[in-house]
């Protein structure tokens, strides 16, 4: 039987202030402390640490989150660290209703596995050491995203303590995300019966165009990448022998990438990566611009230039750099092997050479196809006949577009913003990838997403000296919170 509808005169109203004040004491007593063990941890994805089984760092940094969640005593909270033969483990927690609802789900969504060290930290700064220094907590992975299992929890929290009756919410915490999130689709086959019906999916992996206000992110790219290899010789021979006989596998490997880019604008060739970007995705990147102008391009950490002036964006026009790295297609080439180092570096023609390849794709552009047309196009054909392979790498991640927003929620997002930024709500397009995204919405078609997250200006996920800014963190856990809360039962 159904219980009785409260009545909503006597239902406790949000306070925003007591709210935030809550959010900020649980960060500073409880999240920090916990994010700055799991900064220590190198929980690296299996695709950078293929013994993640037997080294545990992902078992740990999944127990201790595990443990931190079940210790808060929320009522009639129930979780469950699920694990499939062969596969990373997930965290899920569920957490009952407090109002007489429909039986409408929030899914509350963060990954704990982490992205390799990379060089080129702050001496005193490292991918393990996390350091706490004027509002940013440094080391990787603290944004992105291990803060997202203890913001989703303490913003449950902080509701209930008021007394403010919300829906019933769910967690997922995977562990593969880095690596495309290829072990995520056998759990949420498992747990579907559990996730209920999900009408608002709560997502904190994302980046923020500013520190200033609440950002919601309107899209993302999707993904394919991989290694392309060139091979030769069996062996390397002396460079005055062989060359101008032997071809450089190096000169035929440049030649390959010429068939997908235009080396000189940086423009993907083939038409088939491209879309029509929708007039409204245009309409919000020029009112970002106006907000964030040449911000969009010179918050990243550009070098000396030739002229002692700094290297220059591929566009100055903010509306174009925005459209580039969010709707627009895009090589990066972000590895290489077969290249010595330069002290070993001697006279020998190599014999092979080989490029990891991280190829972003507009939002609806389809990521298997595209993956299919990108082998074809490296392998077919090759130049001297010579051995080239292109292997992808597993998890290939379509993008995605967010559907209409609903007004109930333009009007919560909004007024969370206002309330804890004191500034309106803004939407951003995001040149990353989250591959659950785009899987949510084909199994829940009706479902609304709120896709935020503390990645704003220098913040250098995967890159050296990546940081969590907490301040912001803590004005995110609150706008989260009091969202929730807006939703309709």
């Amino acid at each position: 039987m159904n219980a009785p509808i409260p009545d909503a005169s006597l239902q406790p109203t949000l306070d925003p202030r007591a709210l935030q004040q809550y959010v900020d004491e649980k960060w500073d007593g409880d999240i920090v402390p916990a994010l700055t063990h799991y900064i220590a941890i190198p929980a690296k994805s299996p695709a950078f640490d293929p013994d993640w089984d037997k080294n545990g760092h992902i078992e740990r940094v999944v127990r201790d989150a595990a443990q931190w969640v079940q210790a808060q005593k929320v009522r009639g909270l129930v979780l469950e660290v699920v694990r499939l033969p062969g596969r990373t483990p997930v965290i899920f927690f569920e957490v009952p209703a407090t109002r007489a609802d429909n039986g409408n789900t929030v899914l509350m969504y963060g990954h704990l596995d982490k992205q390799p060290e990379f060089s080129g930290w702050r001496s005193d700064l490292g991918p393990w050491t996390p350091k706490y220094e004027n509002g940013r907590l440094y080391g990787r992975g603290g944004a992105d995203d291990g803060y997202a299992v203890y913001a989703s929890l303490t913003a449950i929290m902080a509701l209930d303590r008021q007394g403010v009756p919300r829906p019933r919410c769910v967690g997922l915490i995977e562990t593969c995300e880095e690596s495309g999130s290829y072990d995520l689709l056998p759990y949420v086959d498992a747990l579907r019966p559990r996730l209920g019906n999900v009408a608002l999916v709560v997502c904190l992996d994302s980046g923020a165009g500013n520190y200033d206000q609440l950002w919601m992110t309107t899209s993302l790219r999707g993904m394919v990448a991989g290694t392309l290899e060139v091979q030769v010789l069996d062996e390397g021979v002396h460079s005055g022998d062989a060359s101008g006989v032997v071809p450089s596998s190096f000169r035929i490997l440049r030649h390959l990438l010429d068939r997908l880019e235009d080396s000189a604008t940086g423009r993907l060739l083939p038409q088939s990566f491209h879309c029509e970007i929708p007039a409204e995705r245009i309409e919000q990147a020029e009112a970002t611009a106006r907000i964030l102008g040449d911000e969009v391009w010179r918050r990243f950490p550009w070098s000396c230039g030739a002229d002692g002036g700094f290297v220059l964006p591929m566009t100055t026009a903010p509306r174009e750099a925005l459209l580039n790295r969010t709707w627009r297609p895009t090589l990066s080439v972000t590895g290489a092997e077969g290249l010595p180092p330069l002290g070993s570096a001697g006279n020998v023609l190599r014999p092979r050479t080989a490029f990891k390849l991280s190829l972003r794709l507009p939002p609806p552009i389809d990521a298997v196809a595209a993956c299919q047309e990108l082998k074809a196009l490296l392998e077919d054909d090759s130049p001297y006949n010579a051995k080239v392979l292109f292997r992808p790498d597993p998890g290939q991640a379509t993008g995605w577009n967010a559907p209409a927003t609903a007004p109930w929620l333009e009007r919560a997002l909004d007024d969370a913003s206002r309330a804890h930024y004191g500034a309106p709500c803004g939407y951003i397009g995001q040149g990353g990838t989250i591959p659950l995204i785009n899987l949510l919405q084909e199994g829940f078609p009706s479902s609304q997403f709120m896709v935020c997250g503390v990645l704003g200006p220098q913040s250098n996920a995967h890159g050296p000296n990546e940081f969590l800014h907490v301040p912001y963190g803590k004005r995110l856990t609150a706008a989260v919170a009091q969202t929730i809360a807006a939703m309709p039962a």
